[in-house]
């Protein structure tokens, strides 16, 4: 059985897009935590993107999600 992708988890470098940063600055953020979302998964990290686009975004981002 196929399990989709979760689009609500990033990679690292899929993070680092969003913030127009380069993934190796995503990377050292990540392992500062200082990149709001990341986690690791085993051996690789993981960022999550609602996290990630509160911390961007901030009140504005939620309420947009709570009207659709």
């Amino acid at each position: 059985m196929l399990i989709a992708a979760d689009p609500n988890v990033l990679s690292v470098p899929q993070a680092a897009d969003r913030l127009g940063i380069s993934k190796d600055l995503a990377y050292e953020l990540a392992r500062r935590g200082e990149l709001p979302g990341a986690f690791r998964l085993g051996r690789r990290w993981r960022v999550s993107a609602v996290r990630l686009a509160l911390a961007i975004h901030g009140s504005e981002h939620r309420g947009a999600e709570e009207t659709g």
